[in-house]
């Protein structure tokens, strides 16, 4: 177990996924039927979204982001790391998405929006083929008030259910750990969301909230470790993902293979990402997460077998890092057995390097994201030429690697108050 002394001795590292490939038993019920269903639904409130967040009115109340070109950052990463990068780099700016702001945005809004909605169609307030620009009436808003959203979080899914839970007229209450970002905190009570903080780590905030939701009969708590709903919502961008790569001319299949890195916490997004990827490209997708040195919960789970019945506690590490979104000490049961089929590996960051790339693609292509997001650069920026990693593109790739296409996923950054940004970009 050579992986286990490195991830104790919180060593960068990359994980090449043994198991890649491999049928499992395990029946998770998962469809893509599910995927096109939230996407309908998105599209289908879209009336709605646009009434309350203007800010969409340009994607026609479509919340996604762009996918851009980076070739300065690529320059400054080749030349500053020494990583000789061939082919594009890209970053999907899920750090602009509209409303939340972050990658939990389009899982989060559709669990809610898709609960909304049969709560008002089975009480009668709304039919399945309204306008659903009518959910914005005061009659609606005064119905779901009597119903609350609960739910745990490290930050962005709580700013993501708080944020359009409130615009939709329920109550809520978000548990976090009480060192999670202070800023995102103050947002959600500015929304008029309760939070309730905890000691210890992002798990024991999750597992009170869920105790508290599950008393109150009018209580619906989001699980972003077992709701397909969220899982099918965060696997809404592989379809978008698609034809913004044909837009900018960007061909996947053999030949030009695609390769995507994703931070990652307990797994919800980037596990949904990553389950949307592989249905749209198959075997021509390479989809890698990367976790802090720290709190490796995911590689720890997928390469021990043992998912969520292990810790990163069990092994020594202390889970703390600044990638708060993710300081998460237990991966999703759900998620790591899914991902034991369809992850190519995942990588590891200390988190001195989020704030090198932080800063780096900040000077390089103006662009901010959070010290989490950041984390998406390491495989392209300073382990690329790893012995592992190397080994894993010559046993998998049949193509050249200048004809690998990179897209790196940047999970949040667009709410960040200024003057916490000033400090980040200091460090």
């Amino acid at each position: 177990m050579d992986y286990l002394e490195k991830l104790k001795n919180r060593e960068e590292l990359f994980w090449k996924n043994p198991k890649l490939g491999n049928k499992s038993k395990d029946d998770f019920s998962l469809s893509f039927d599910g995927v096109i269903e939230a996407e309908m639904l998105l599209k289908k409130i879209a009336p709605f979204i646009m009434k309350k967040f203007p800010e969409t009115v340009e994607r026609n109340g479509i919340i996604e982001s762009e996918l851009t070109e980076i070739p300065n950052m690529k320059k400054l990463l080749n030349e500053k790391y020494k990583s000789d990068v061939p082919g594009k780099i890209f970053l999907k700016q899920d750090n602009e998405l509209a409303v939340a702001g972050s990658v939990k945005a389009r899982g989060g809004i559709y669990e809610i929006l898709k609960y909304a909605k049969e709560l008002l169609v089975d009480n009668g307030i709304i039919n399945e083929d309204d306008d659903y620009s009518v959910i914005a009436s005061r009659e609606v808003n005064n119905f779901l008030s009597k119903y609350t959203i609960q739910v745990g979080s490290t930050g962005n899914l709580g700013l993501s259910i708080g944020i359009i839970s409130r615009t939709l007229g329920f109550k809520v209450v978000v548990h976090m750990s009480r060192d999670a970002a202070q800023w995102k905190k103050d947002l959600l009570r500015s929304y008029g969301a309760e939070v309730i903080e905890y000691e210890g780590d992002y798990g024991k905030a999750v597992e009170r909230g869920r105790r508290l939701s599950e008393r109150n009969p009018y209580s619906y708590f989001v699980d972003d470790e077992n709701s397909k709903n969220l899982f099918y919502g965060y696997a809404v961008a592989a379809i978008r993902l698609e034809k913004q790569l044909e837009e900018l001319n960007v061909q996947v299949n053999e030949e030009n293979p695609l390769f995507v890195y994703i931070p990652c916490g307990v797994g919800g997004a980037p596990g949904g990402i990553a389950y949307g990827l592989k249905e749209m490209f198959g075997e021509n997708v390479h989809v890698f997460f990367v976790e802090p040195t720290n709190s490796p919960c995911m590689l720890l789970g997928m390469a021990s077998g043992k998912h969520r019945d292990i810790s990163v506690f069990d092994i020594g590490l202390s889970g703390l890092t600044k990638a708060d979104g993710l300081a998460v000490a237990r991966p999703s049961g759900f998620v790591g057995k899914v991902m034991d089929e369809i992850l190519s590996g995942v990588f590891t960051i200390d988190d001195e390097f989020l704030f090198e790339y932080m800063n780096d693609l900040y000077s390089s292509e103006n662009i901010f994201i959070e010290p989490s997001a950041a984390s998406s650069f390491q495989g392209v920026g300073r382990l690329f030429n790893d012995r592992e990693f190397q080994s894993y593109i010559t046993g998998n790739i049949k193509a050249k690697q200048e004809n690998i296409n990179h897209v790196l996923w940047s999970t949040g950054g667009s709410l960040v108050p200024m003057s916490v940004r000033e400090k980040l970009l200091k460090k």
